[in-house]
């Protein structure tokens, strides 16, 4: 059995907005194994990004708890959290967003060795950061440029520099290709893989991506208006996906194939639900075509599948569903 470095236990993230309360992470729970990715996906506005700030403890749940390789978050002083925060880092969405215009690049990347008061002899600092710089594949004699000087596939791996120069055990990466070409996303996945391996990370990569997921993941779970609809692992969930969202989900994926018709998948209708107003008993009910009263009445609860596989849907979709 895989060791536990993090677990959520029913958390919960409202945000108090003019007009009523916003739902942003409802009820979530879930579990990173060590070494392992694990893949969030969902619409845009799903929560993904709320809950990957949640588990890190950069926003404050509402209610709920992160157990952090066997510590709770909402226990600990100031000052454990700080020692706490070394081992847990993320990779923001926009890689020029994220760096600070009036640094250097050496200056970002060296900054968390700084704010924990590592390496204090400046020469071993930059030293270990030019270092690390060559293994992203940013060459060390750029050390005293500016972020604008730097393409966006280049400004990522500055990002992901500065998120593993603490070698943390865990990172969040919060849609850390999306912004970038197509052929500059594979080399960054192949670069988180290589350094995973490596130094034996752990990844929770938020993406709406899902052939991107399918790459890299070797765990999904599926979000929907702050729930999470299914887990399992991936190839599992792309092949025979439980959850009628799921579903959906992997219809939208463009298709190379031009004899595959937009009019032969099944794509998902209307718009999604306000988080302010979100439908009684399941969220995805409105949207659904196999949706019932009890739909309405209850909302469904997590049920193992077994093989690493739960669903929280009241009529998961069957073999004959999928053809």
């Amino acid at each position: 059995m895989a060791d536990v470095l993090m677990q959520a236990e029913h958390l919960h993230k409202e945000f108090h907005v003019p007009g009523g309360v916003v739902s942003a992470v409802s009820d979530v729970s879930l579990t990173l194994y060590k070494g392992e990715t694990l893949a969030l996906v969902g619409e845009s506005g799903c929560g993904k990004s709320t809950l990957g700030r949640v588990l890190l403890n950069l926003i404050e749940p509402s209610s709920g708890k992160v157990v952090f390789d066997g510590q709770d978050l909402s226990t600990l002083s100031a000052r454990e959290m700080r020692s706490i925060r070394r081992r847990m880092q993320i990779i923001f969405q926009d890689p020029f967003a994220s760096l600070d215009p009036r640094m250097t690049v050496g200056q970002i990347i060296e900054e968390p060795l700084k704010i924990h008061g590592l390496m204090p002899d400046r020469a071993e600092r930059r030293a270990f950061v030019c270092h690390l710089m060559e293994r992203i594949g940013i060459r060390p004699e750029y050390y005293t440029r500016s972020p604008h000087q730097f393409s966006g596939g280049q400004r990522q791996r500055i990002g992901i520099a500065r998120a593993l120069v603490l070698n943390p055990d865990l990172v969040v990466c919060d849609e850390p290709v999306s912004a970038l070409d197509v052929s500059i996303q594979a080399q960054i996945l192949n670069l988180l893989q290589d350094l995973q391996a490596e130094r034996g990370l752990t990844y929770l990569f938020i993406s709406h991506d899902l052939s991107v997921v399918r790459y890299i993941s070797q765990r999904v779970c599926v979000m929907f208006l702050g729930c999470v609809c299914e887990t399992g692992p991936s190839e599992a969930v792309y092949t025979h996906p439980l959850h009628p969202y799921s579903r959906f989900l992997l219809d939208a994926v463009p298709q190379p194939d031009p004899e595959l018709r937009k009019e032969d998948r099944d794509l998902l209708q209307g718009e999604i639900p306000s988080p302010i107003a979100p439908p009684s008993g399941c969220r995805f009910r409105t949207r659904c075509p196999y949706a019932q009263p009890i739909c309405a009445q209850q909302r469904p609860e997590m049920k193992d599948y077994g093989n690493g596989r739960a669903c929280a849907c009241f009529f998961p979709l069957t073999e004959d569903q999928h053809e």
